[in-house]
């Protein structure tokens, strides 16, 4: 079951997610990072908030739930271990959750971020915050390499026709960072000229796009191995050696012209 999902940019370069059932207005908001927005995107649409759902608990996708629980009397779902405001539902992944009209919805641990960030699946759609970007992911703080490449795999794992809906514009750096550590893959080149050619919001992905154009989900292939051996200066023995290499090197990467 796919869902209809509305798209809202909001700060420097952020998504706001609302995600409405097929069959009513009754929606689902994610990481609201800021509430004017949101309420006035639902009053123009007469759309039904059912409930906040939060990946983790950074300023800029929380900032917006207390303006929103303020005005509307509506469930929030979030990470036990982090500090969520309002948070009515801590919780514990892997879980799963069930709201009317909507299919049954798999909440995924994926701590790497932030040490509770979750993922939310529902049918053939992932939202996975600040964990699995177009063509990158998200910054791993210092000693959770093992915990991060973990939960790029567990995603990694899921369908290829999975489409995920990740919280901020990346892409075009992310794909120069990928050519860059595969010169040769044309599907980088491919995706990186669409990208270039286009003025709006490049989502959402598929994972079988991401498995051929994303560096972070292509460390077992000998060219990204080869790529970051020689930035590493040194063999690399195993593919969680090779993640946090590609992940230190993108934290300093200066994307260069197109």
């Amino acid at each position: 079951m796919s869902h209809l999902i509305h798209c809202l940019p909001a700060l420097e370069d952020n998504y706001i997610w609302l995600i409405q059932a097929n069959d009513s207005a009754d929606t689902i908001i994610v990481d609201p990072g800021d509430g004017l927005l949101v309420q006035q995107y639902i009053t123009q649409h007469a759309l039904k908030p059912v409930a906040i759902f939060i990946t983790h608990g950074c300023y800029d996708h929380i900032m917006g739930i207390d303006a929103l629980v303020q005005h509307y009397p509506i469930p929030v779902y979030g990470p036990a271990n982090e500090v969520i405001p309002h948070c009515s539902h801590p919780l514990s992944a892997p879980c799963e959750l069930t709201l009317p009209h909507f299919a049954p919805i798999k909440v995924l641990s994926l701590p790497g971020h932030t040490i509770g960030h979750l993922g939310y699946h529902l049918g053939q759609q992932l939202f996975s915050g600040d964990v699995l970007f177009a063509g990158g992911c998200g910054v791993i703080r210092a000693g959770r390499y093992q915990q991060g490449y973990a939960s790029l795999m567990q995603i990694a794992a899921l369908a290829d026709d999975t489409l995920v809906y990740y919280s901020h514009e990346y892409t075009q750096s992310n794909l120069l960072f990928g050519r860059q550590v595969e010169p040769d893959n044309t599907a980088i080149q491919q995706r990186l000229t669409t990208v270039l050619n286009t003025s709006g919001p490049t989502l959402p992905t598929s994972l079988a796009i991401e498995h051929e154009t994303n560096p972070f989900l292509r460390c077992h292939h000998p060219a990204v191995q080869q790529a970051a051996e020689q930035h590493a200066g040194r063999p690399l023995q195993d593919s969680l050696a090779i993640f946090t290499v590609l992940r230190q090197w993108k934290n300093g990467f200066n994307a260069p012209s197109p």
